[in-house]
């Protein structure tokens, strides 16, 4: 478990996927995104294992909630961690707003 204050330093905004691409050199199935996190943080880049459960069109337009701290998949230099849960079947489910929230909102 971690501190209040810990959690506090984490960077955990609201992004637009604008496109969502086919990633064949990912090890495990996945999409390569660019979201829009606004003007403050501007456009970031994601690798998220979401292939069972979306397809890129459908991802296309939707608000997610993702941390921003960079990570290299393999020739792919992922900007954001793009957060979701696990369904019954163990595969990603995406966390987001239920309502238009401006992009790059900090979670609190």
């Amino acid at each position: 478990m971690i501190s209040v204050d810990d959690f506090r330093k984490v960077d955990i905004r609201v992004g637009r996927i604008v496109s969502a691409q086919e990633f064949p050199e990912a090890r495990n199935p996945a999409y390569r995104l660019k979201i829009d996190f606004g003007p403050e943080v501007g456009m970031k880049s994601s690798s998220a294992q979401l292939v069972k459960n979306y397809l890129p069109k459908d991802l296309e337009g939707r608000l997610v909630v993702c941390v921003v701290t960079p990570r290299q998949v393999g020739p792919f230099s992922s900007e954001v961690l793009t957060l979701g849960v696990p369904a019954e079947d163990g595969e990603c489910i995406l966390l987001h707003p239920d309502r238009d929230v401006p992009l790059g909102g900090k979670m609190h």
